[in-house]
Order: structure tokens, then sequence, then C-alpha cells
């Protein structure tokens, strides 16, 4: 997959395994902002393997223990944009691993990911 943006980048990375690599992402939501990249061109979360699935939580357990030694933040967003209606811009899986402070926001309650799109009508 020559025109895919995840499958040309060859260094660069925070860490690797035989799955995965790991970016600081270019364009950081949070300080530390990472992104867990499949090695293997996989467009779908639901589309890894097994063993791609297993390696992704102890990529996940690594670069958490990394960004912990290096920024020190109270806690993360893990997420997966899974489409082109869910927001994704890269038709390649990659999960971001971001990095939260405690004040970054004034109340951090209704800050995460179930607030990505409005909530549905009570009666819905």
């Amino acid at each position: 997959m020559g025109s895919c943006a995840f499958c040309t980048i060859k260094d660069g990375y925070i860490a690797d395994t035989d799955y995965f690599y790991v970016l600081f992402d270019k364009q950081p939501a949070t300080k530390g902002h990472a992104l867990i990249i499949a090695k293997r061109h996989v467009e779908s979360a639901f589309d890894l393997t097994l063993e791609e699935m297993t390696a992704l939580h102890e990529m996940r357990k690594t670069i958490k223990e990394f960004l912990d030694d290096k920024f020190h933040p109270d806690a993360y967003n893990l997420g997966v944009n899974d489409g082109p209606a869910a927001g994704q811009s890269v038709p390649h899986f990659h999960e971001h691993i971001m990095p939260r402070y405690a004040g970054d926001v004034p109340n951090p309650k209704g800050s995460g990911v179930k607030n990505v799109v409005p909530r549905p009508p009570e009666n819905s």
C-alpha cells in the first residue's frame, strides 16, 4: 500500500514490535499525544487478528509507562476513529493515546469520548 501515509513511515518510532509502531501525533490534542499504528495495512479495528489485539494491549501498557515517565499525566483517553463517519482521516488502523492532566479542562466529566457526538433525545 505505497499510497497509504502510515504504510510508508519507516523510522522515528517511539516504540515498535512485530505488529505495531508508535509515533507522537503531528497535531497533538494534548502534551504527549501518541498514535499506535498497525504495521499491517488494515483499515478497521474490527479486522485486527487475535494476535494483533493481544499485541495492541501490550503496546498500550508499554506506551503508558513511557508517557508516565516522560510527561507525568494524571489520566488517559484512548480512542479509535473507525470509519470516515467516525472521523477516521487515514484509512489505516491507529489508536490515539492522549495523556490528560488535572486542570486541562475546567470540568473533565463529560470531556471524554462519550461527548464526541451529540446525545440523542431522551425518548430515542
